[in-house]
């Protein structure tokens, strides 16, 4: 399925060069070339980054999000109100407006200063953190609450009732919500690359400024996100079969 989706891709950019009046210039990227080779390995040594900064971004986001959605669950106001201000004000600050903050309006306020790296796990997580907790929030809440009644009813406390019956039911019915926001997160960090930082963006503008072939540059650089996000699909895909397996 992935296969003839990428083949697609590659037809529509061939065909484009074909029947387009640009004179396309592949030469910038062609391997078999000394220049070539050097350009692919420069823009895909920002993989790295773009690939680590999107999995400490989602794996923070995912435990600040959960703890974000308990608060919700509890029966005293302040502890909904604190849930509620969190969620409005990080789903309501545009990202790149919250990173710029971060990374240039802390060290000023506060004296608490980060490289552009932190800055952008820090941004990416609160902002995806608030989206995360209402994910949770509609799985937990989904769970009947027979389910939760039968928990009491052998003894388990309210830590064990979450781990063992609620938790894992609620997982199967978020995880296609979490898969996106982590394809949300990494196209998110994209935005990183305003702070300096290498990644696949940031490492396509540099290239496109010294060879001055920004199409064939950019279309490259769809083209590496676009794979990112297929493996992340297919990965989550095979998770929820094997979740549902387990039923």
């Amino acid at each position: 399925m992935y296969v003839k989706y990428l083949t697609i891709i590659f037809l529509v950019f061939f065909l484009t060069s074909c029947n387009s009046n640009y004179n396309w210039g592949w030469y910038v990227l062609n391997p078999s070339l000394e220049n070539g080779y050097s350009n692919l390995q420069f823009l895909l040594s920002g993989l790295s980054i773009t690939v680590l900064i999107s999995i400490f971004s989602i794996f923070f986001s995912l435990i600040l999000g959960f703890l974000i959605s308990l608060l919700s669950l509890s029966n005293y106001k302040i502890f909904k109100w604190t849930n509620t201000i969190y969620i409005e004000i990080f789903r309501s600050i545009p990202l790149l407006v919250l990173l710029l903050w971060v990374y240039y309006g802390l060290p000023v306020l506060f004296g608490i200063s980060f490289g552009p790296f932190i800055a952008g796990i820090i941004s990416l997580s609160l902002s995806d953190s608030a989206f995360e907790a209402e994910i949770f929030r509609a799985g937990l809440q989904s769970v009947s609450k027979g389910q939760k009644d039968a928990g009491k009813s052998i003894g388990l406390n309210k830590f064990q009732e979450m781990r063992f019956i609620i938790f894992p039911q609620a997982l199967r019915i978020i995880l296609p919500a979490i898969g996106n926001q982590f394809v949300y997160v990494l196209k998110m960090s994209s935005l990183v690359s305003i702070l300096g930082l290498a990644d696949l963006t940031r490492k396509a503008n540099e290239l496109v400024v010294s060879v001055y072939r920004p199409l064939e540059i950019y279309s490259f650089l769809v083209l590496e996100y676009l794979i990112l996000i297929l493996i992340i699909s297919f990965l989550v895909r095979k998770l929820e079969q094997k979740l549902k397996t387990n039923l």
